[in-house]
């Protein structure tokens, strides 16, 4: 970072720290580019103002990682000092890391929030040059230098400096006390700014190491200085955090400390005005300090999945399948999901936010990260963590790196590969979770090319072979029962499972005993148009186009069927003449059997079912004339006199009888109901 040096002393700060010699304080002006990213960080960057405590917790946690690290080949640095209960430092030193943590503590009356640590602290230098700087942070340039020595040992630390301008997201004032280990105590560094495009920074007396960060809350964010608040944003960022985050008890916390977390320098007198001092002050550990995904998957019962997997998810019930992946190699990172037994209530909400949480390295970046999932697993809930990608990430960040679409792609498959295991293995189970999330899977059909394949053999569907709604009939069951002769994987599509099952497309296959699937869910029409063949079988509609009967039909039907067409052609051109506003063709069936007409779409048009769908969502579909099939074997038609007054009513009944059967609504209800007395009387 660049700053103009002033070098003057600032009236408006005082000095508290012990020192043989007045301070210098110097006033340093940011760049005009850093005044800018400032400003793009806190408005642009964080959405959402609580996330400044898991930056602030995160600087923390890492500098007492990079002392850690450090001490291995430095023990002076832990011996330097170590910090009490209060987080002040101790009379005997300890020699191990022990004790490192972090502090939190807050003034309801001030409005303030202290942060403090006993980590690795920063110099004089390091403060101006890392301090909340993204490009240039203190921790880059550690991982730089370690890189080059054992890239394997320094995997813990993360990118110290990236956040801490987030506390200008509730600060009116920040103030950060800091001392580098090893250095002497009259090395202490105050940092004094209210984020406007100045800060101060003097040396002060400092007996223990680490930083301390004290936030004067602005006048919308007093919230932060409140107890439940802190921690409920610190379970919910932050309660991994492998080190302790405590705070002190509630019943200390407005009476044993001052603004900075300190102990007051009278305790708490009782009854009798005499000082409590031999009561120690006492603070408790909030977190957890464990991130569960993190742990050996032996070493994480079935009851440990089901309390993490409720408290992030909030659903009583147990999930039907866990996913836990460790990923090592070029990239790293652990994935944990889950599949919940029912469906969320907002699984068709277009608006609805995606179950997957992002962390890098156990933090918490995330709860919304759409990029990791695509739309047609909305319904998985669960965490990625990874090792390598910033803190700093933004949305933009998120829709082109290519590392979060590795992870994407390899987490699909991971699911995918699991439901096609359970599908093997339990398939009561899978029909269970199919009923749920079937009609969402199948959107993959159409979203997912790279693994349609695979979704092909996950779909399950109703079928002529049972005659129930449940969609339990997969393409490969469907294959196995196919005849020799079939060619083709045979469907119809209705806007409801009853339609389905009652069209009169499937008279001729319900006489032959071949399977037709039965498909009802509107996504359907979808996945027909995009899986157009399984297994070298291609997917036929038997209400569209031409059907190749050749497989039902002996020799002697088919010259059958010349001479009726034959001696039908008359009625059949009648009827052209009489409907050809309205239909594209009329020919005689070779589907129906008990039914007098049908209506078919021709090969390459939507057919009727597709456009009243694209018509319910408000969406305009292509007009095309349908094909109308009579049926020359029905009594209704045998008796039709071609050259009768009667012909134009027949023709015009068998279309609307043939549209109603296909679930399409009449455009004049009362005249088809007065041409059906009519014929019915005549």
């Amino acid at each position: 970072m660049t700053e103009q040096n002033k070098s003057k002393p600032s009236p408006k700060k005082k000095n508290n720290q012990k020192s043989t010699q007045k301070p210098t304080v110097e006033t340093h002006a940011f760049q005009t580019e850093v005044q800018q990213l400032l400003q793009l960080m806190i408005h642009s960057l964080y959405s959402n103002k609580e996330v400044f405590l898991r930056e602030i917790i995160s600087n923390a946690s890492d500098a007492c990682d990079r002392l850690r690290f450090q001490s291995l080949t430095d023990k002076k640095l832990l011996e330097d000092d170590c910090m009490d209960a209060g987080g002040r430092a101790t009379q005997e030193a300890k020699a191990d890391d022990e004790a490192l943590g972090i502090w939190i503590n807050l003034d309801a009356n001030k409005h303030s929030v202290t942060i403090r640590d006993n980590g690795i602290g920063m110099t004089h230098d390091e403060v101006i040059q890392d301090i909340g700087t993204i490009a240039r942070s203190g921790t880059k340039a550690f991982l730089e230098k370690m890189s080059k020595d054992k890239p394997g040992d320094n995997n813990f630390i993360g990118q110290f400096g990236v956040g801490f301008y987030s506390c200008f997201l509730v600060a009116q004032e920040v103030t950060l006390l800091t001392r580098k280990a090893g250095t002497p105590a009259g090395e202490g560094v105050k940092w004094v700014s209210d984020g406007s495009g100045e800060y101060t920074v003097e040396t002060v007396e400092r007996p223990e190491r680490g930083t301390e960060i004290i936030i004067s809350l602005n006048k919308d964010s007093k919230e932060y200085a409140e107890r439940y608040r802190v921690k409920s944003v610190i379970a919910k960022y932050s309660d991994h955090i492998s080190l302790p985050i405590q705070m002190l008890k509630e019943a200390e916390m407005d009476d044993r400390m001052d603004a900075g977390g300190s102990a007051t320098q009278e305790a708490k007198a009782d009854k009798d005005g005499k000082p409590k001092k031999d009561q120690p002050i006492e603070w408790q550990t909030i977190n957890k300090g464990s991130a569960l995904w993190s742990r050996a998957k032996k070493d994480i019962s079935e009851e440990d999945h089901n309390l993490f997997y409720k408290a992030l998810t909030y659903d009583p019930e147990p999930p039907a399948l866990t996913i836990h992946n460790r990923v090592e190699g070029k990239m790293e990172y652990i994935s944990l999901f889950y599949i919940p037994a029912k469906a969320p209530f907002d699984l068709w909400d277009r608006e609805q936010r995606h179950g997957i949480k992002l962390y890098v390295r156990r933090i918490f970046i995330a709860d919304d990260a759409k990029n990791l999932m695509p739309n047609y697993l909305r319904f998985a809930r669960g965490l990625v963590d990874s090792t390598d990608l910033p803190l700093n990430v933004s949305r933009e960040f998120l829709q082109q790196n290519r590392d979060i679409d590795k992870i994407r792609v390899a987490s699909v498959k991971k699911i995918l590969a699991e439901f096609k295991k359970l599908a093997a293995n339990d398939v009561d189970k899978y029909n269970a979770l199919w009923k749920e999330y079937g009609r969402s899977i199948k959107e993959g059909l159409i979203e997912d090319f790279e693994n349609k394949d695979t979704i092909a053999k996950l779909v399950r569907f109703s079928s002529t072979h049972k005659d129930n709604e449940a969609q339990t009939i997969s393409l490969d069951d469907y294959i196995t029962r196919m005849p020799k002769k079939q060619k083709a994987i045979y469907y119809v599509t209705a806007d409801s499972y009853n339609a389905a099952k009652s069209s009169p497309h499937l008279e001729i296959f319900r006489k032959n005993d071949i399977e037709v699937l039965l498909l009802s869910d509107p996504v359907d029409e979808w996945v027909v148009g995009h899986l157009t063949e399984y297994e070298e079988k291609s997917l036929k509609s038997i209400a569209k186009g031409d059907l190749d009967m050749d497989e039902l039909k002996g020799k002697a039907s088919k010259e059958e069927s010349k001479k009726k067409s034959k001696a039908m052609k008359p009625l059949v051109e009648k009827f052209k003449s009489v409907l050809e506003n309205k239909v594209k063709d009329v020919r005689l069936s070779d589907r129906l059997v008990d039914s007098p007409s049908c209506l078919v779409a021709d090969e390459h048009d939507l057919g009727s079912n597709m456009e009243r769908i694209l018509q319910a969502i408000g969406q305009d579909a292509p007009s095309a004339k349908p094909i109308l099939e009579i049926n020359p074997e029905h009594d209704l038609v045998k008796q039709i006199d071609v050259d009768g007054e009667l012909a134009d009513e027949w023709a015009k009944l068998l279309f609307d009888q043939a549209a109603l059967a296909e679930g399409a609504s009449l455009k004049d209800p009362s005249d088809f109901v007065k041409r059906m007395n009519r014929l019915l009387v005549g």
